[in-house]
């Protein structure tokens, strides 16, 4: 090595002259550069079953390195265990060539996953054939910067890379435009992208691109299979043993042709947990659902111009002309996240591509008030229909007249509920209510008249129990408040309000009453702290603290409960350094009052934590501890901050791409000339594939001199001080050419 380092330094004044040249080229980098790196980190992924010592294919689906140490961003429906994808083993196959189908080489194990969004992480953690892979033996792997979602706009360009087939084919590109955003109760209106790309379904759970190059979603779909149809499914493998691959077998499901984007800004927590490996674990009480003993069902469908949190602001008949934004909404009860959805919308009997949902999984609770629809673009005028299907079987439709003149009807919109201050004011936060004597409600009319009939109908746990009806005597436009006091007082609970103008539904909106009253928010958990111990158990017996020191085993939170009725829908948040690695909704399974409720949080590094505790998705407790310095390391985040570089080494007189050669940058601290192979001299390593493609793992900072030691037998060594970028770029291509010696 250090004979190769004299040969360098003799050829210095040549090999700074070669590299400078290929250096040169960084800042006229196009997307075809980083097209070549998502290539190389697209994985194609089997989930397969283990009998009789054989591995049976149940799954397949695309996935997308993000991480150097094998963490994978791919769909939940392929790779979490169900009914339809009922595998044990994970099989992982890389790009080696791109011309040619993926070679099967590792075993990956779920890191994290949400069922409901479809998305799942999973974590390189084994060879092929079964050994373990020892922290830090996994080579350096290719991964694709992560984007900003929330910066796609309509007419956006997107690129789409997956593999088109069941693993026979090699890796494919499709492209189109973003062309409309759905929402539904989650994701702040961007639950969906929807394209026109032509994405073949075993492409679910690989990537989508902005022009950047950076990730910033994954196609997904849910193929239906229960029905009795093969059209969306493959038989690969004799999985009954009767020697024959045919109808009886397991149907591996492919689905159709994908037109819907799951933004990447609904996987941030999850793949920050997954990256820190934190995994948060309620002690206290199952959060895992029972199945539901009947069919899923939807009811009461209306339509909304707005939404408020995840209640219509007002519930409408037609909309006017111009119009920017219409939603559905409808109750849902016995749905899980195996329960496929599809919403169908047509314009004057013609479907409507753009606003339709195609077959998804379930994103919500098993029972609730759920909506879909979008904004941001204009819907055309002309009679709509909604139509959901359920696990392909028509559930519910309801039509609405889009066009006319501006909107002067009487109505009513944006209930809140509360109670009422020492001096007869509301207060609250609009959607819990505590324990009391009365409820109060209070929301806006417009364009009222007077005489016109009105009523108002509550209910408890979906059953009426009071109604009013009047003839409006106020003014025409304003606010109103009424209240409801059932005998014996408010019971804890799920309520609804529904408010009519003449007979039709204006408002309508839903409550909890759950907790003590409080100021300004019910007391619903009290005596939120941390702990630490050896088991959640011993937390209990030791003082509570704010800090902590390093390598705790555990660092525990316990709190305290009052007056929240089984089934009431709660949602535990935590978060690191500010930042939400943990958010998961349950429904509430233990006695309506207790104490000592225990959530773990095994092997917390160093950091500031914080834990939520929120019901109705209203924030009513939190508190924060730290541990050790109370700072995570700065790169345990794993940001893509700076610029990846990587490139193809060729023979200068052939242009022929050369295999296994070492790139290796040097820090800023050391010349190329000072190398002799110590660890805290080296900044990144990277080999040549068997094309002469290399890249580096590591995104390296801008404004950062490097130095570079390049070396293979048979050309002459390059070695160059001082190279850096200048501008913050996710991808650098680059061609470095060895002169034979």
């Amino acid at each position: 090595m250090h004979q190769t380092l004299r040969r360098a330094r003799h050829a210095a004044f040549l090999a700074t002259v070669l590299l400078a040249v290929a250096i040169s080229g960084l800042a006229q980098q196009s997307f075809d550069a980083s097209l070549d790196v998502a290539k190389r980190a697209t994985v194609f992924i089997y989930q397969a079953s283990t009998s009789d010592s054989a591995l049976a294919v149940t799954c397949v689906s695309t996935g997308t390195l993000i991480s150097a140490d094998g963490l994978i961003l791919t769909n939940g429906g392929g790779v979490i265990p169900s009914r339809q994808c009922p595998g044990d083993t994970l099989i992982i196959s890389l790009n080696v060539d791109f011309n040619e189908p993926p070679i099967p080489k590792y075993r990956a194990e779920l890191a994290r996953a949400d069922a409901g969004l479809d998305i799942a992480l999973l974590r390189i953690n084994r060879e092929l054939d079964g050994r373990l892979i020892a922290p830090g033996d996994l080579p350096i792997l290719p991964f694709v910067p992560v984007g900003d979602s929330a910066d796609v706009a309509i007419d956006d360009n997107l690129t789409i890379i997956g593999y088109p087939g069941m693993g026979n084919d090699p890796v494919a590109v499709a492209r189109g435009t973003v062309t409309a955003f759905l929402a539904e109760p989650l994701g702040g209106g961007r639950t969906w992208f929807k394209t026109r790309a032509e994405i073949a379904g075993t492409m679910a759970g690989g990537g989508a691109y902005n022009s950047a190059g950076e990730l910033i979603g994954l196609p997904t779909n849910a193929p239906i299979t229960s029905f009795g149809s093969t059209a969306n499914c493959r038989f690969l493998d004799d999985t009954n043993r009767d020697g024959l691959v045919n109808s009886s077998d397991h149907c591996v499901p492919v689905g159709d042709f994908i037109s819907t984007i799951r933004p990447i800004g609904l996987a941030e927590s999850l793949i920050r947990g997954a990256r820190l490996r934190l995994n948060v674990e309620p002690i206290s009480a199952d959060p895992s659902p029972s199945p539901p003993l009947s069919p899923p069902s939807i009811s009461r469908l209306f339509f909304a111009p707005s939404v408020r949190g995840a209640v219509p602001a007002t519930v409408v008949g037609a909309l006017p002309a111009n119009a920017r934004s219409l939603y559905l909404f409808f109750d849902y009860d016995n749905m899980t996240a195996e329960t496929v959805v599809e919403l169908r919308v047509t314009r004057d009997g013609i479907p409507d591509g753009v606003f339709s949902l195609p077959p998804v999984r379930w994103s919500g609770d098993e029972q609730g008030l759920w909506h879909i629809g979008a904004r941001e673009q204009t819907w055309a005028n002309g009679a709509y229909e909604f139509t959901v299907l359920i696990d392909g079987a028509s559930a519910g439709s309801q039509q609405i007249l889009v066009g006319g003149g501006a909107d002067s009807q009487s109505h009513f919109s944006d209930i809140v509920f509360g109670a009422l201050d020492q001096s007869g004011n509301l207060i609250g936060n609009g959607a819990i209510v505590p324990l009391g004597n009365a409820a109060y409600a209070r929301f806006l009319h417009a364009n009222m008249r007077a005489g016109t009939p009105w009523s108002a109908i509550w209910y408890y746990r979906g059953a009426e129990f009071a109604r009013s009806a009047d003839s409006w005597s106020e003014d025409s436009h304003g606010s109103k408040v009424i209240s409801v006091a059932p005998a014996g007082g408010l019971l804890p609970g799920q309520y609804r309000l529904e408010l009519y103008v003449e007979g039709a539904l204006s408002a309508t909106s839903d409550f909890y009453v759950a907790g003590l009253p409080g100021a300004p928010l019910p007391r619903v958990f009290s005596d939120l702290r941390f702990a630490s111990a050896g088991t959640p158990n011993a937390a209990l017996n030791v003082p509570a603290a704010a800090s902590f020191p390093s390598d705790i085993d555990n660092l525990i939170a316990i709190f305290s409960w009052q007056q929240i009725e089984a089934h009431t829908p709660w949602t535990l948040r935590w978060l690191v350094d500010e930042q939400l690695f943990f958010q998961q909704s349950y429904r509430w399974s233990l006695a309506s009052s207790g104490a000592d409720f225990l959530v773990a949080l095994p092997n917390p590094p160093d950091g500031s934590y914080e834990m939520q505790l929120l019901v109705n998705g209203l924030l009513l407790a939190q508190t924060e501890a730290t541990v050790g310095i109370g700072q995570l390391p700065i790169d345990r985040f794993a940001q893509f901050n700076g610029t990846v570089l990587s490139g193809t080494v060729v023979d200068a007189s052939t242009q022929i791409g050369i295999p296994n050669i070492a790139i290796v940058l040097i820090g800023e601290d050391y010349a190329a000339s000072e190398f002799e192979w110590s660890q805290e001299q080296v900044v990144d390593l990277a080999t040549s594939d068997r094309n002469g493609v290399f890249q580096f793992a590591r995104p390296l900072a801008v404004d950062t001199p490097y130095s570079v030691v390049i070396e293979a037998d048979g050309f002459i060594p390059l070695a160059a001080d001082r190279f850096e970028f200048t501008q913050n770029q996710p991808i650098a291509d680059i061609t470095i050419e060895l002169v034979r010696g």
